[in-house]
Parts: structure tokens; C-alpha cells; sequence
């Protein structure tokens, strides 16, 4: 199989999925192998020829009879050996090769697989990003590419959490040790701690689209506060799901809840705050005129402190979910984190419902 054309590679606006950087490697890795099987035919190649050389100096065919004498006295069990060794290298040279052209294939029809997958999600409107807004905003190319980036991370990030959720889901029904179950609780802190480096970096690209929700679903952005759920609503719907609480837990987490709360109101009223200049600021001069860019200039900077109240309550949502293991055991931890996915899940789901819902017709 001939390996596939500079085509498939996975595109720069695309390129965070792992396995489509590895192509340049593979491509150094398969000529190294062809210079390796180029040398072990030249080996071969070689000694064939001093085989035959030899044996006419033999017979008096040369006019240099002592020339090769120390080459045709070499035991005849050594040239063989040598000539198997080639023969082996050449064997496995040839395997890697096809494991190579194999793992190009592969990566080709995975990128193919999801190209369609975002291309269906587009269609449903399930992710918006990029589309006729930012278009007629005249974003450029390099913020549709950290979109669509993001679109592609955040639909992994969900099939990875779900995966976690089934795993938390049979540890604890199988009761396995807390060291066991330390891990996986561990595993689900940085899946959430890579959701928010993940929204950053897209808030970098277009913080109106992060801030939105238009990478979750209806029913999730329903519920939406600064690019995410709200720390102080999301403990009230865990608290009762997880095992009996000692006061002492109780109080701690009442605390905790007051700080969400308070963090969450100095954001909101700083957004209110930002919102009122940005609209002085486009208001300002004489309307009806036309769109005045000098005008409405100032306000692009004012927009960007948009990005950090993303970044904060992202950080307020982070704490709170560190917070869980000192106040929590490690048991109880974890069956906050599988309440907390499930949540999720069952939003996710509620949107599709809502969606598939029959509509009746006036």
C-alpha cells in the first residue's frame, strides 16, 4: 500500500489532534528504512560479487590471483550468517514500513470521521462559532481557526468525561480502595482543569462565542453565567446527592457557598459595570449619522477585558471543585464528581429531547 498523499495531513487550523503531527516523523522513519534496506541490498550486493570474483581467480580467469585470496578464505558458515542477517534486516525493514502506511491510513480515516461529525454537528446547529456573525464582524481567518479548534477539543473533552463517568460509576460500585479511587478522582480534577485552558485560549480567539454557550447545548445554556455553570447553583444540586455529611462538612460547605456566591456577585456587578461603558462609549457623539469607526473605536479595548472576567469565573468554578477533597473524603469526592458528570448528561440529553419534541402546527 503506497502511503497516502500530502493531502490527509491534518490542517494547521485543525492541528491538535496528536497523531496527524507524527506524519513528518513517519515520513523520516520510512526514509531511514529505505536507506537500510538500500544498504543491506548493497551488502549482498557486495559480497556476491567477491563470491564470483573468488571463484574466478580460482580457475586463472584474473590477472591478479592474490587480490581476493583473505576474502575467499573466509569460512563459508560467516558468509551466510552475514547473508541471513541481511536477508532478516530487510524483513523487518519492510514490516516497520507497512506499520507505518498502516498508521497513516488510519489517521486518515479519523480525520475524515470527524470532519464529518463537525460538519453534522454545523448543520444541526448544535456549534455556531464561526459562522455569518463573526463573518459579518470581519474576524479573521486565525480566530475561525481557534473555534473550530475548540469545537473539535470540547467534543472529545465530553466523550472522555463520559468514559469517566462509567469508570466512577464501577469503582464505586465494586468498592475498590481508596488509593484506586484517589486516582480517578484525581484524573477527573485535570479533565475539568484542561476544560478551562481549553475555553481561555478560545476566549483569546472570540470571548463573545465563549461567553455565549454556543459550544453547549440549549438546556446547559440556559442555566449559563460567564461561559459556564454558576459554583453557588451547582452545590446546591450536589449536596443532597452525596452520602451522609457531619456538621462539621455541612458548615464547611455553607461557608463555601457564601464565597461562590459573593465572588459570583463582584463579577456580575463589574459586567454590569462594563456594559454600561462600552454603550457610552458606542453612544457617545451625534446618532444617525452613519457608524462612526473613530468613534467606536475605544470600545474594542474596552472589550477586552472581557477575556479576564471569563478567566475569573472560570478560576471561582476551578476552586470550587478543588475544595471538594478537603472537605469531602475521598468517597464522597468521588460520588460528587459522578453526580456532577451525570448532571451534565442529563442536560445534554434534556436538549435533545426538547429538540426531537413534536411540534404541533397552527
Amino acid at each position: 500500500m503506497n502511503p497516502p498523499s500530502a493531502q490527509f495531513v491534518l490542517p494547521r487550523r485543525m492541528g491538535m489532534y496528536e497523531p496527524f503531527h507524527q506524519i513528518g516523523t513517519w515520513a523520516q522513519n520510512l526514509k531511514a528504512t529505505d536507506d537500510s534496506v538500500a544498504s543491506a541490498s548493497l551488502i549482498v550486493e557486495v559480497d556476491t560479487k567477491l563470491d564470483n570474483q573468488s571463484e574466478d581467480t580460482s580457475h586463472g580467469t584474473l590477472g591478479t590471483p592474490n587480490k581476493y585470496d583473505q576474502e575467499a578464505s573466509k569460512p563459508f558458515d560467516k558468509i551466510q550468517r552475514r547473508l541471513a542477517q541481511n536477508r532478516e534486516a530487510a524483513r523487518k525493514s519492510r514490516l516497520r514500513k507497512k506499520a507505518y502506511v498502516q498508521q497513516l491510513e488510519t489517521s486518515r480515516l479519523k480525520l475524515i470521521q470527524i470532519e464529518k461529525e463537525l460538519d453534522r454537528a454545523r448543520q444541526q446547529g448544535v456549534y455556531t462559532g464561526g459562522g455569518a456573525e463573526s463573518s459579518h464582524l470581519g474576524f479573521s481567518g486565525s480566530v475561525n481557526t481557534g473555534i473550530t479548534a475548540f469545537e473539535m477539543e470540547y467534543g472529545h473533552w465530553v466523550e472522555e468525561q463520559d468514559r469517566q463517568i462509567l469508570d466512577l460509576r464501577t469503582a464505586l460500585q465494586a468498592h475498590i480502595s481508596d488509593a484506586e479511587l484517589r486516582i480517578l478522582v484525581q484524573n477527573g480534577m485535570n479533565h475539568y482543569s484542561t476544560l478551562f485552558h481549553m475555553k481561555a485560549n478560545a476566549a483569546k480567539a472570540d470571548v463573545f462565542y465563549v461567553m455565549s454557550g454556543m459550544w453547549k447545548t440549549s438546556s446547559e445554556r440556559f442555566f449559563l453565567w460567564i461561559g459556564g455553570f454558576r459554583p453557588s447553583e451547582l452545590l446546591k444540586v450536589l449536596v443532597p446527592q452525596l452520602d451522609t455529611l457531619t456538621d462539621h462538612q455541612l458548615f464547611e460547605i455553607c461557608n463555601l457557598r457564601q464565597s461562590c456566591q459573593q465572588a459570583e456577585d463582584a463579577l456580575s456587578q463589574g459586567m454590569e459595570r462594563l456594559q454600561q461603558t462600552v454603550s457610552e462609549t458606542v453612544s457617545g457623539g451625534r446618532l444617525g449619522e452613519g457608524s462612526n469607526i473613530a468613534q467606536i473605536a475605544p470600545a474594542v479595548e474596552q472589550l477586552e477585558a472581557l477575556i479576564s472576567f471569563v478567566k475569573q469565573a472560570d478560576h471561582i468554578r476551578k476552586e470550587t471543585l478543588n475544595q471538594m477533597p478537603r472537605i469531602l473524603t475521598i468517597r464522597q469526592t468521588a460520588r460528587g464528581l459522578l453526580a456532577l458528570g451525570e448532571y451534565f448528561q442529563r442536560l445534554r440529553a434534556l436538549s435533545s429531547l426538547w429538540s426531537d419534541r413534536p411540534c404541533e402546527t397552527t
